[in-house]
């Protein structure tokens, strides 16, 4: 068994326990999956594709990739097109949603509230009803910090949750995987890291998450700590 193989192997328990645990996948589903061309959309496309395999029922899988982003690039786009046909799965490039009268977004926030309403409106028009996102269990804990320390609140992102009364529900398969193990997987892959975005490095969801690094080995436990203080 090769390095993939094994990597492959290894992070598809994390992924079939939460979609067994929440009920993230069933039977005929139609899934969009948001795929920004980073390691973790990537891997998560990839490991659904994978995991269909594994399950005895079946769903479909629509690739949607938004187009216009800060750090984004037209070769970045024709990469990711050439990537999904190898892969032979449908997709669809999705222009960043702006009105005629806003600036292009220059602030995590408001980038990823664009980016998020595309993705959203691609998934419904094309009969998508739940949207998958790569969000994994580092960005669970980086949440759930962030909404401590600027909401007061001790929440952490949800493994299933419901829009627009029930027409689409976001699902997280990784949100039991490290964001180790999807960097290994992304190297073993081949996957190409995209450019990083020019406002990333200042944003408060990237100070938390260099906190978060200094603990080293001991941040399993602090995840695990996080997630079942905001889950309860």
């Amino acid at each position: 068994m090769d390095d993939l193989s094994r990597i492959t192997s290894f992070l598809l328990k994390p992924v079939a326990q939460a979609c067994k645990e929440f009920g993230l996948l069933e039977d005929g589903d139609r899934v969009a999956v948001a795929v920004s061309g980073g390691k973790d959309s990537r891997a998560l496309l990839d490991l659904l594709l994978r995991y269909r395999k594994r399950v005895p029922f079946t769903y479909d899988l629509l690739a949607l990739h938004v187009t216009g982003t800060p750090g984004g690039s037209p070769d970045l786009a024709l990469r990711l097109e050439r990537w999904f046909q190898a892969l032979g799965v449908p997709y669809r490039l999705v222009p960043l949603a702006l009105s005629p009268d806003e600036p292009r977004p220059r602030d995590c926030f408001r980038c990823s509230w664009n980016r998020r309403k595309a993705l959203f409106t691609a998934a419904v028009e094309e009969g998508c009803h739940k949207l998958a996102f790569g969000h994994h269990a580092d960005d669970a804990a980086v949440t759930a910090l962030l909404n401590l320390l600027f909401g007061g609140r001790l929440e952490t992102l949800a493994p299933s949750v419901e829009f627009f009364g029930g027409r689409v529900t976001v699902i997280r398969p990784l949100i039991y995987v490290p964001e180790k193990e999807l960097a290994r997987y992304g190297r073993a892959s081949g996957f190409p890291e995209p450019p990083p975005c020019p406002y990333g490095e200042r944003s408060h969801r990237e100070q938390v998450r260099a906190f978060l690094r200094q603990f080293g080995r001991e941040q399993r436990q602090i995840r695990a700590n996080l997630w079942r203080a905001a889950r309860k």
